[in-house]
């Protein structure tokens, strides 16, 4: 068994490239972050990917490789007086004798602020020290586009089954875990979901409890009683949460129950708000469907007011009515493009006056003054439509903000309009 003292992730740190596991398409020979070791000539640059893929190994081998100096801050629990450290430190080792290089490893960069963030910019600029940020949120939103420019971004993606699986043998020949079954090792990969240090802190937790037991195998029995309820990894704000909401939204578009049904469930189990789920549903009922199916806002609505009541996991289930009805709705999304257009519109057209016909008249001066003269009452006209009215600014050309579709509702709706639009063509007809 390994030794009690040291952890499994320590034990198992690769100590050279050969010995990382996945990210081959940056490491593997001839991509980029290999030739960048062999180059000899270290760069700054930013690892970006979700936890456990190894940002922190790589940075270590890049000093290592480098033979350069290696200093750690913590955007979380560092600011300032910590940076200010590691230059002092990187002037001190460049004006030693043996004038050694520095790496200034930053684990979530993201966590620091611009003024944060600016301090390295001199330092990065003048060769004192290579910088080198570990991100898991998207370094085009999180890093300050001075720093981003002089930064080189290496894409790091979550391990392969294959990929985690190596690290059960490697633990396994390290002898820190008794022998394991295949079905057991599927769970264990499942349950790490890409997440490297996930996996190692459940295998060392495996091997003190199967050392405990003076078990000789694992078996999934054993396993799923001492993991308890399986639960996967989730960024409840981060990329993995966006993209997966993207992927949600996507699939109601896109006219998909089963994948939207997917996409909304892996939220569920991820440990996503329900409550926030509920919005998004009505929002993608106002901007996507519309008035194609008037019915879906509303259904919408229901759903969010159905899980209030019950709470989890009942009303969850409202959750996922709401999201098929939603899939199998007709489209539009033409309420929500003319909202845009307008917008646009109103941004970059002038204050146009309110014609005296459309005014409010409360008053005998506003009377006097011809507030509200000449209105037709609509309601007093054929068909309650006053044919031939002008309901914009003066001088304005009425511009045709609303296209319906062919779609639902909006085919009768566009049938109507084109029968106003001919009478407002012909008013005496």
């Amino acid at each position: 068994m390994a030794a009690a003292h040291q952890p499994l992730a320590e034990l198992l740190r690769p100590r050279t490239l050969s010995e990382v596991i996945g990210q081959q398409h940056v490491l593997g020979e001839g991509m980029a972050l290999r030739l960048a070791f062999e180059s000899g000539q270290p760069h700054s640059c930013i690892l970006w990917g979700p936890p456990g893929v190894g940002k922190t190994t790589i940075a270590r081998l890049m000093a290592d490789a480098f033979d350069a100096q290696f200093i750690t801050i913590s955007a979380v629990l560092g600011g300032v007086k910590e940076i200010r450290e590691a230059v002092e430190q990187a002037q001190v080792a460049r004006d030693g004798l043996e004038q050694r290089r520095t790496i200034v490893f930053v684990d979530e960069v993201h966590r620091f602020n611009k003024s944060q963030q600016d301090a390295f910019l001199p330092h990065v600029e003048s060769g004192l020290f290579t910088f080198i940020g570990a991100t898991t949120e998207n370094p085009s939103f999180e890093v300050n586009s001075a720093l981003l420019s002089r930064s080189v971004v290496y894409v790091l993606q979550p391990l392969g089954a294959d990929d985690l699986k190596q690290i059960v043998a490697r633990t396994r020949e390290k002898n820190a875990l008794p022998a394991i079954d295949s079905v057991a090792v599927d769970e264990l990969v499942a349950y790490a979901d890409g997440d490297a240090r996930r996996l190692l802190n459940t295998l060392e937790t495996l091997g003190v409890a199967a050392r405990q037991e003076h078990l000789e195998q694992v078996t999934l029995p054993w396993l799923q009683k001492v993991m308890g309820e399986r639960m996967r990894r989730f960024d409840g704000g981060g990329d993995q949460f966006y993209d997966t909401i993207s992927a949600l939204h996507k699939s109601v578009r896109g006219s998909d129950p089963d994948a939207a049904l997917y996409w909304l469930v892996r939220m569920l189990d991820g440990g996503a708000d329900p409550r926030y789920l509920a919005r998004r549903l009505v929002r993608m009922a106002a901007e996507d469907i519309g008035l194609a199916d008037p019915r879906a806002l509303r259904l919408a609505l229901d759903c969010a007011e159905v899980y209030e009541r019950l709470g989890s996991p009942e009303g969850e289930l409202a959750l996922a009515e709401c999201v098929v009805y939603l899939s199998v709705a007709p489209k539009s999304n033409a309420v929500y493009k003319a909202y845009n257009e307008v917008r646009a519109f109103i941004r970059q057209d002038g204050t146009r006056p309110v014609p005296m016909h459309l005014r409010n008249a409360p008053t005998k001066l506003m009377k006097q003054l011809d507030y509200g003269k000449g209105y037709r009452y609509a309601h007093d006209e054929q068909d309650g439509f006053a044919a031939g009215e002008n309901y914009f600014p003066e001088g304005m050309q009425a511009p045709s903000f609303y296209r319906p579709v062919e779609r639902g509702l909006e085919i009768k709706i566009a049938e109507k309009l084109r029968q106003l639009a001919q009478r407002n063509r012909n008013p005496g007809a």
